[in-house]
């Protein structure tokens, strides 16, 4: 059900930003008086699931969710309608334009998938506000995976600063270390301040594993015993909190449940802390690693911080948000190119976009996605990639600063680089997604 959800919420996702990114071509297109042939939803080679022609243009939904397409008239796009270019061109074609008429029409879908992503955080922003976690206000600290633990950071840190400088959202530290080369992170360890070295390594062990870095502490105080389950066998009461499961202290929660991962249908020992006493129990693990029992929920143990926004006040914020989820995208791009980081494994195709999603359905999170979404549409689509947009854009300021049309023969070879370009870059995103579920 899971899967359903993520992949529901995927598909809707891509279809309003395809629709509205097309339509951003498809409304100058039309002012400037050149026809547009189809205007799709996915892609239709060898056959549409559905279409109907409306005046000169035919509308449909493929087959193939990769995207969408506007063909326009005399233009060498991904169709690669080679026996029109041959005709001699008509006033209705795009190729028969104005250069500065070509160029708005190109720009359009960049335009409208910026304007959407904007238009998108500003009402998210107002509808919903901000909840964050703020760094200062843990009370148990943190919770440290394997990357933290080796760069230096213990479960139960209380971070203070990152180069001497405050950060307010505890989700903000990881993006500040990877996008932002963070070289120290000062810390509070049982009342007393370090400072702790961020080696060079860091990045590129936090991109390979991809765990959560780091998180907020939670202890294993019981709230709930489940009926009939091994723990209300073993006499587990409401109040008790787990500090240790055969002989491994277990302080947090997450200690908990890893060590309880790895003793799945064993019996058990484990130790309680009830009334300031410990007491020892005895259990077995279910097949799945678990007791039966739920602790103090996440919400009560960590305070959380919101943001509300009056209307007028959500539109300065949405703006800065689009600014922020474009500026951490092109650092994020940055390090593709930087062999050290091996950040190019850490590409990711549908699968990889279809986890972001909640796997119930969230809108808060659903639209704030989709508008992360239409700011990296926006960026993919402007660069300089012979058939993206960014190659169309590139070729005609060309064409408008040297005053020389690029040769039609020229732009069909480009145009068939740029395609196997794209196509290894989704071979590669979307193969890195199958060898990690291998992994």
């Amino acid at each position: 059900m899971e899967i359903l959800i993520r992949a529901s919420q995927l598909i809707l996702s891509l279809s309003i930003l395809v629709i509205l990114h097309e339509l951003g071509h498809f409304i100058p297109a039309k002012l400037f008086k050149t026809r547009v042939e189809k205007f799709y939803l996915f892609f239709d080679p060898w056959f549409s699931l559905f279409k109907f022609k409306k005046g000169e243009t035919e509308y449909g939904i493929g087959w193939l969710p990769l995207g969408g397409y506007v063909k326009i008239s005399g233009m060498i796009d991904e169709s690669m309608d080679k026996e029109q270019m041959k005709q001699p061109p008509q006033p209705w074609e795009f190729r028969s334009k104005p250069a500065w008429q070509r160029l708005i029409i190109m720009l359009g879908g960049v335009t409208v998938n910026v304007i959407l992503g904007i238009a998108i955080y500003i009402g998210v922003l107002f509808v919903w506000g901000t909840q964050y976690v703020p760094t200062d206000k843990l009370t148990y600290g943190i919770y440290a995976d394997s990357v933290a633990m080796e760069m230096g950071l213990k479960s139960g840190d209380k971070i203070l600063s990152l180069d001497g400088q405050k950060v307010e959202k505890l989700k903000d530290i990881p993006l500040k270390i990877l996008l932002e080369d963070a070289k120290t992170i000062q810390i509070e360890r049982e009342g007393i301040s370090e400072d702790i070295q961020i080696s060079e390594n860091t990045v590129a062990n936090m991109i390979k594993k991809q765990d959560a870095f780091i998180e907020p502490a939670l202890i294993a105080e019981v709230a709930e015993v489940t009926s009939g389950s091994n723990a209300e066998k073993a006499g587990l009461q409401v109040g008790d909190q787990l500090v240790s499961v055969e002989g491994t202290p277990t302080p947090f929660f997450q200690d908990v449940v890893k060590t309880l991962q790895g003793l799945k249908g064993e019996k058990i020992s484990f130790t309680v802390l009830r009334n300031g006493s410990e007491v020892v129990l005895n259990a077995d693990v279910s097949e799945q690693g678990t007791l039966g029992f739920a602790i103090t929920p996440a919400d009560e143990q960590i305070p959380v911080a919101i943001e509300e926004y009056s209307l007028i006040e959500s539109i300065p914020a949405g703006f800065t948000k689009a600014y922020s989820s474009f500026d951490n995208y092109i650092k994020q791009i940055k390090l593709i190119f930087k062999p050290e980081t091996e950040a190019y494994k850490s590409l990711g195709g549908f699968g990889t976009i279809a986890k972001a999603f909640s796997p119930t359905w969230d809108w808060q999170r659903f639209w704030s996605f989709t508008a992360f979404l239409s700011i990296i549409l926006a960026i993919m689509n402007i660069l300089p990639i012979p058939a993206l947009d960014g190659g169309h854009v590139m070729f005609l300021l060309y064409e408008i600063i040297t005053g020389r049309k690029p040769n039609d023969k020229f732009l069909e070879y480009a145009q068939i680089v740029g395609i196997i370009i794209l196509l290894g870059l989704m071979i590669l995103a979307n193969g890195n997604d199958i060898i990690r579920a291998f992994d």
